[in-house]
């Protein structure tokens, strides 16, 4: 087992779209998917673009202001989540600072638990 501290990820800033206080530490890839690290800090923002592939933020601390495509702001706190669809355009605040972890890719989400771990049988 490995234990993974996301503050100690190699982080880089990111200000393409407009983007401000914003970095991300990439802690895993696949060909379907990739899993990211990112911190947003008081008044931070991930500029309005579009998701390249389905996409989940969990928020972990902190909260988020989330907007997709039809604009409407909706409020995350720590341990709720995001899902946009490919192509679908989107933003994220933080008044306060976050940090989330992003998955974007080749996603079922929602899956009924069952199908992701069948458990022992």
């Amino acid at each position: 087992m490995r234990i993974l501290d996301l503050a100690d990820l190699p982080h880089r800033p990111i200000e393409a779209h407009g983007s401000r206080s914003f970095s991300v530490g990439a802690f895993g890839i696949c060909a379907d998917a990739h899993l990211v690290a990112v911190s947003l800090t008081p008044g931070g923002t991930i500029g309005r673009h579009p998701a390249v592939g389905r996409q989940l933020l969990v928020v972990l601390s902190g909260e988020a202001e989330v907007a997709g495509a039809e604009g409407t702001v909706r409020h995350l706190r720590a341990g709720q989540a995001a899902v946009w669809e490919p192509g679908e355009l989107h933003e994220t605040r933080s008044p306060g600072g976050m940090s989330a972890m992003i998955v974007e890719g080749d996603l079922d989400i929602g899956a009924p638990g069952e199908q992701v771990d069948p458990g022992d049988v």
